[in-house]
């Protein structure tokens, strides 16, 4: 088995980068953190002891910093004991619940490393992702909704490969015995530890072939939640709700160790999405600060308008922050969090599981346009480049794909070192398949995905662009752009829209008279489908490459005698 080694890279020097460029190196006048997660917590609580650290109100759980600490070291002593060691890879397959943040902390303790597997994984993925990364035990929850993960367990846990030892639910009598072991003395256990240790394993979402386990170190996640709490302005009065999935860094990096590193509070309110669970924790947790996808946000805001036409009006007066990240925002949603949900900080974060997650931000002080029309600009003690085909850097204000490189860059994907090799090159830059444009001071604006890009009769066509003008129209809730297949021009355009409340369902026809004058015909979608919803992700994704997979059959691509006899997609 491969592990992944600790790569040294050292960036430019600023003062020698040609402004012309899309080329620039963050700040560095904030010192990273050299240290491990758990001589990190072991600070922030001799600083706040008594602060709140967890509330799960799903859970009913309220623990202050001493309290949380407490049940980390008992669940640490009891790993230990029970033979985990540093380097052995400890599985977590669960919705949000506030025994998965004890672990999350107490595998760190030890040197174990936490392998996140989406909740929403079934057998077949839950078996790869055991093998691949040879986990030694498996800590689940028992049953969620219709998920029943001991029935799944057992039913291929015989499958799972060596050195795999036992499965753990969470509540049971393992659980309770290995969660309450006697606190004995770990020092000698963290004196064998070094920041660049491997600590969390974090599988990519899959939909090009078999998942890759990104690999990351105390250093990576450690400092990427420490320097985004910093730049929202983060102290220990602040109080944070992470609707968002543990089991992907927006959770357990940007959400809990943004938190953690502050001495802020983590509310947990509940172990999956809904937006009424999620507005009455702001409610009752008196939250400052809200993180979410665009859609939950968008959610959020449709439940805050039904709820005031009926009276009810939820104190959101304490939020001042929050971050919104995982998928392109749409223009119009950010300027309502500011102007309806009164979010006024609230902050871009953009990046990906291989940069731990974040390496651009917008600033609580940048001007308004920039945090919502743009990324912001490159994190700390990280660098960026926009390059084209060739690899070489472009201008200012053209396109290109976006590199990074530095503290926040993964080890590499488990076990894979050619698939390490095809995204991280031998500079240390990670190649993000992302294509984005830099402006003249250094703001990016990701205008879509290189896969995402759509070739129609030899133009290239970036849905991004389609999509944010869709948004525009009064009707349309959320929109995404695909390409399908077409016989004479190779592919088309097909816009995927949800309508907002009583909206009357729009047509192609509609569409493309609302277009007329403004887009380019080539860029109007010659088909559209109105939907009450996209595929996603449990991490707030949406799943384009399944949107294509259905719009064939949708459109009945393959079963047209005439492929130039177009028809309208109904919805």
């Amino acid at each position: 088995m491969t592990t992944p080694v600790h790569r040294t890279v050292t960036l430019s020097d600023p003062d020698t980068l040609d402004p012309a460029l899309s080329h620039l190196v963050g700040p560095t006048d904030t010192a990273l953190l050299d240290e491990t997660i758990g001589r990190n917590l072991a600070r922030t609580v001799a600083a706040f002891p008594d602060n709140d650290a967890l509330i799960d109100f799903y859970g009913d759980i309220h623990l202050s910093y001493q309290e949380f600490h407490r049940k980390v070291l008992r669940l640490a002593s009891g790993l230990h004991a029970a033979g985990y060691r540093r380097g052995d890879r400890i599985g977590v397959w669960s919705p949000n619940r506030w025994e998965w943040t004890v672990l999350q902390f107490a595998t760190a303790e030890i040197g174990a490393i936490l392998v996140c597997i989406n909740p929403t994984y079934r057998t077949r993925e839950l078996t790869y992702a055991v093998n691949q990364a040879g986990v030694k035990a498996l800590f689940s929850a028992g049953r969620f909704k219709d998920s029943n993960y001991r029935a799944m367990v057992g039913t291929v846990e015989h499958t799972f490969d060596r050195p795999y030892q036992e499965t753990v639910f969470f509540g049971s009598e393992r659980w309770e015995e290995l969660a309450a072991h006697p606190i004995v003395d770990l020092d000698p256990v963290r004196e064998t530890l070094d920041p660049h240790d491997p600590i969390n394993i974090q599988y990519t979402s899959g939909t090009t072939g078999m998942a890759k386990g990104a690999t990351l170190t105390h250093h990576n996640i450690l400092n990427n939640g420490y320097l985004l709490g910093e730049r929202l302005n983060y102290s220990s009065a602040d109080r944070v709700v992470i609707p968002v999935p543990f089991f992907h860094c927006f959770g357990m990096v940007i959400g809990v160790l943004g938190a953690v590193t502050r001495g802020a509070a983590m509310i947990i309110p509940g172990p999956v999405f809904s937006p009424e669970s999620t507005l009455e924790a702001v409610h009752h947790g008196q939250a400052t600060s809200l993180l979410g996808v665009p859609t939950m946000f968008m959610a959020e805001l449709q439940l805050l308008e039904q709820w005031r036409d009926q009276g009810k009006n939820p104190d959101l007066s304490r939020l001042r922050t929050g971050v919104m990240a995982g998928t392109s925002c749409p223009t119009k949603t950010m300027r309502e969090v500011i102007d309806i949900m009164g979010v006024t900080e609230v902050g871009i974060a953009y990046g990906m599981t291989e940069t731990s997650p974040v390496n651009h931000q917008t600033l609580p002080d940048d001007p308004v346009v920039k945090r919502v029309e743009t990324v912001g600009r490159v994190g700390p003690h990280l660098e960026v480049r926009v390059v084209d085909l060739d690899g070489r850097t472009v201008p200012r204000d053209v396109q290109g794909e976006l590199l990074v490189r530095g503290y926040a860059v993964m080890q590499g994907y488990w076990d894979m070192p050619d698939k390490t090799a095809e995204a991280v090159d031998a500079d240390g830059w990670m190649h993000s398949g992302d294509l984005g444009v830099m402006d003249a001071h250094g703001y990016v604006c990701v205008t879509g995905r290189i896969k995402d890009m759509v070739i129609r009769g030899g133009e290239n066509i970036y849905p991004r662009e389609v999509e944010e003008f869709l948004y525009e129209h009064p009707g349309i809730a959320d929109v995404q752009v695909i390409g399908v297949p077409d016989d004479r021009y190779g592919e088309e355009l097909m816009a995927w829209v949800i309508m907002h409340d009583g909206a009357d369902p729009l047509t192609a026809a509609d569409v493309a008279a609302f277009c007329d004058g403004h887009l380019a015909r080539f860029k109007v979608p010659k088909y559209v489908h109105v939907t009450d919803a996209f595929p996603m992700t449990l991490s707030g994704k949406v799943r384009k490459v399944e949107m294509r997979e259905k719009a064939i059959g949708i459109l009945g691509l393959y079963d047209r005698n005439d492929s130039s006899d177009s028809k309208e997609a109904r919805a």
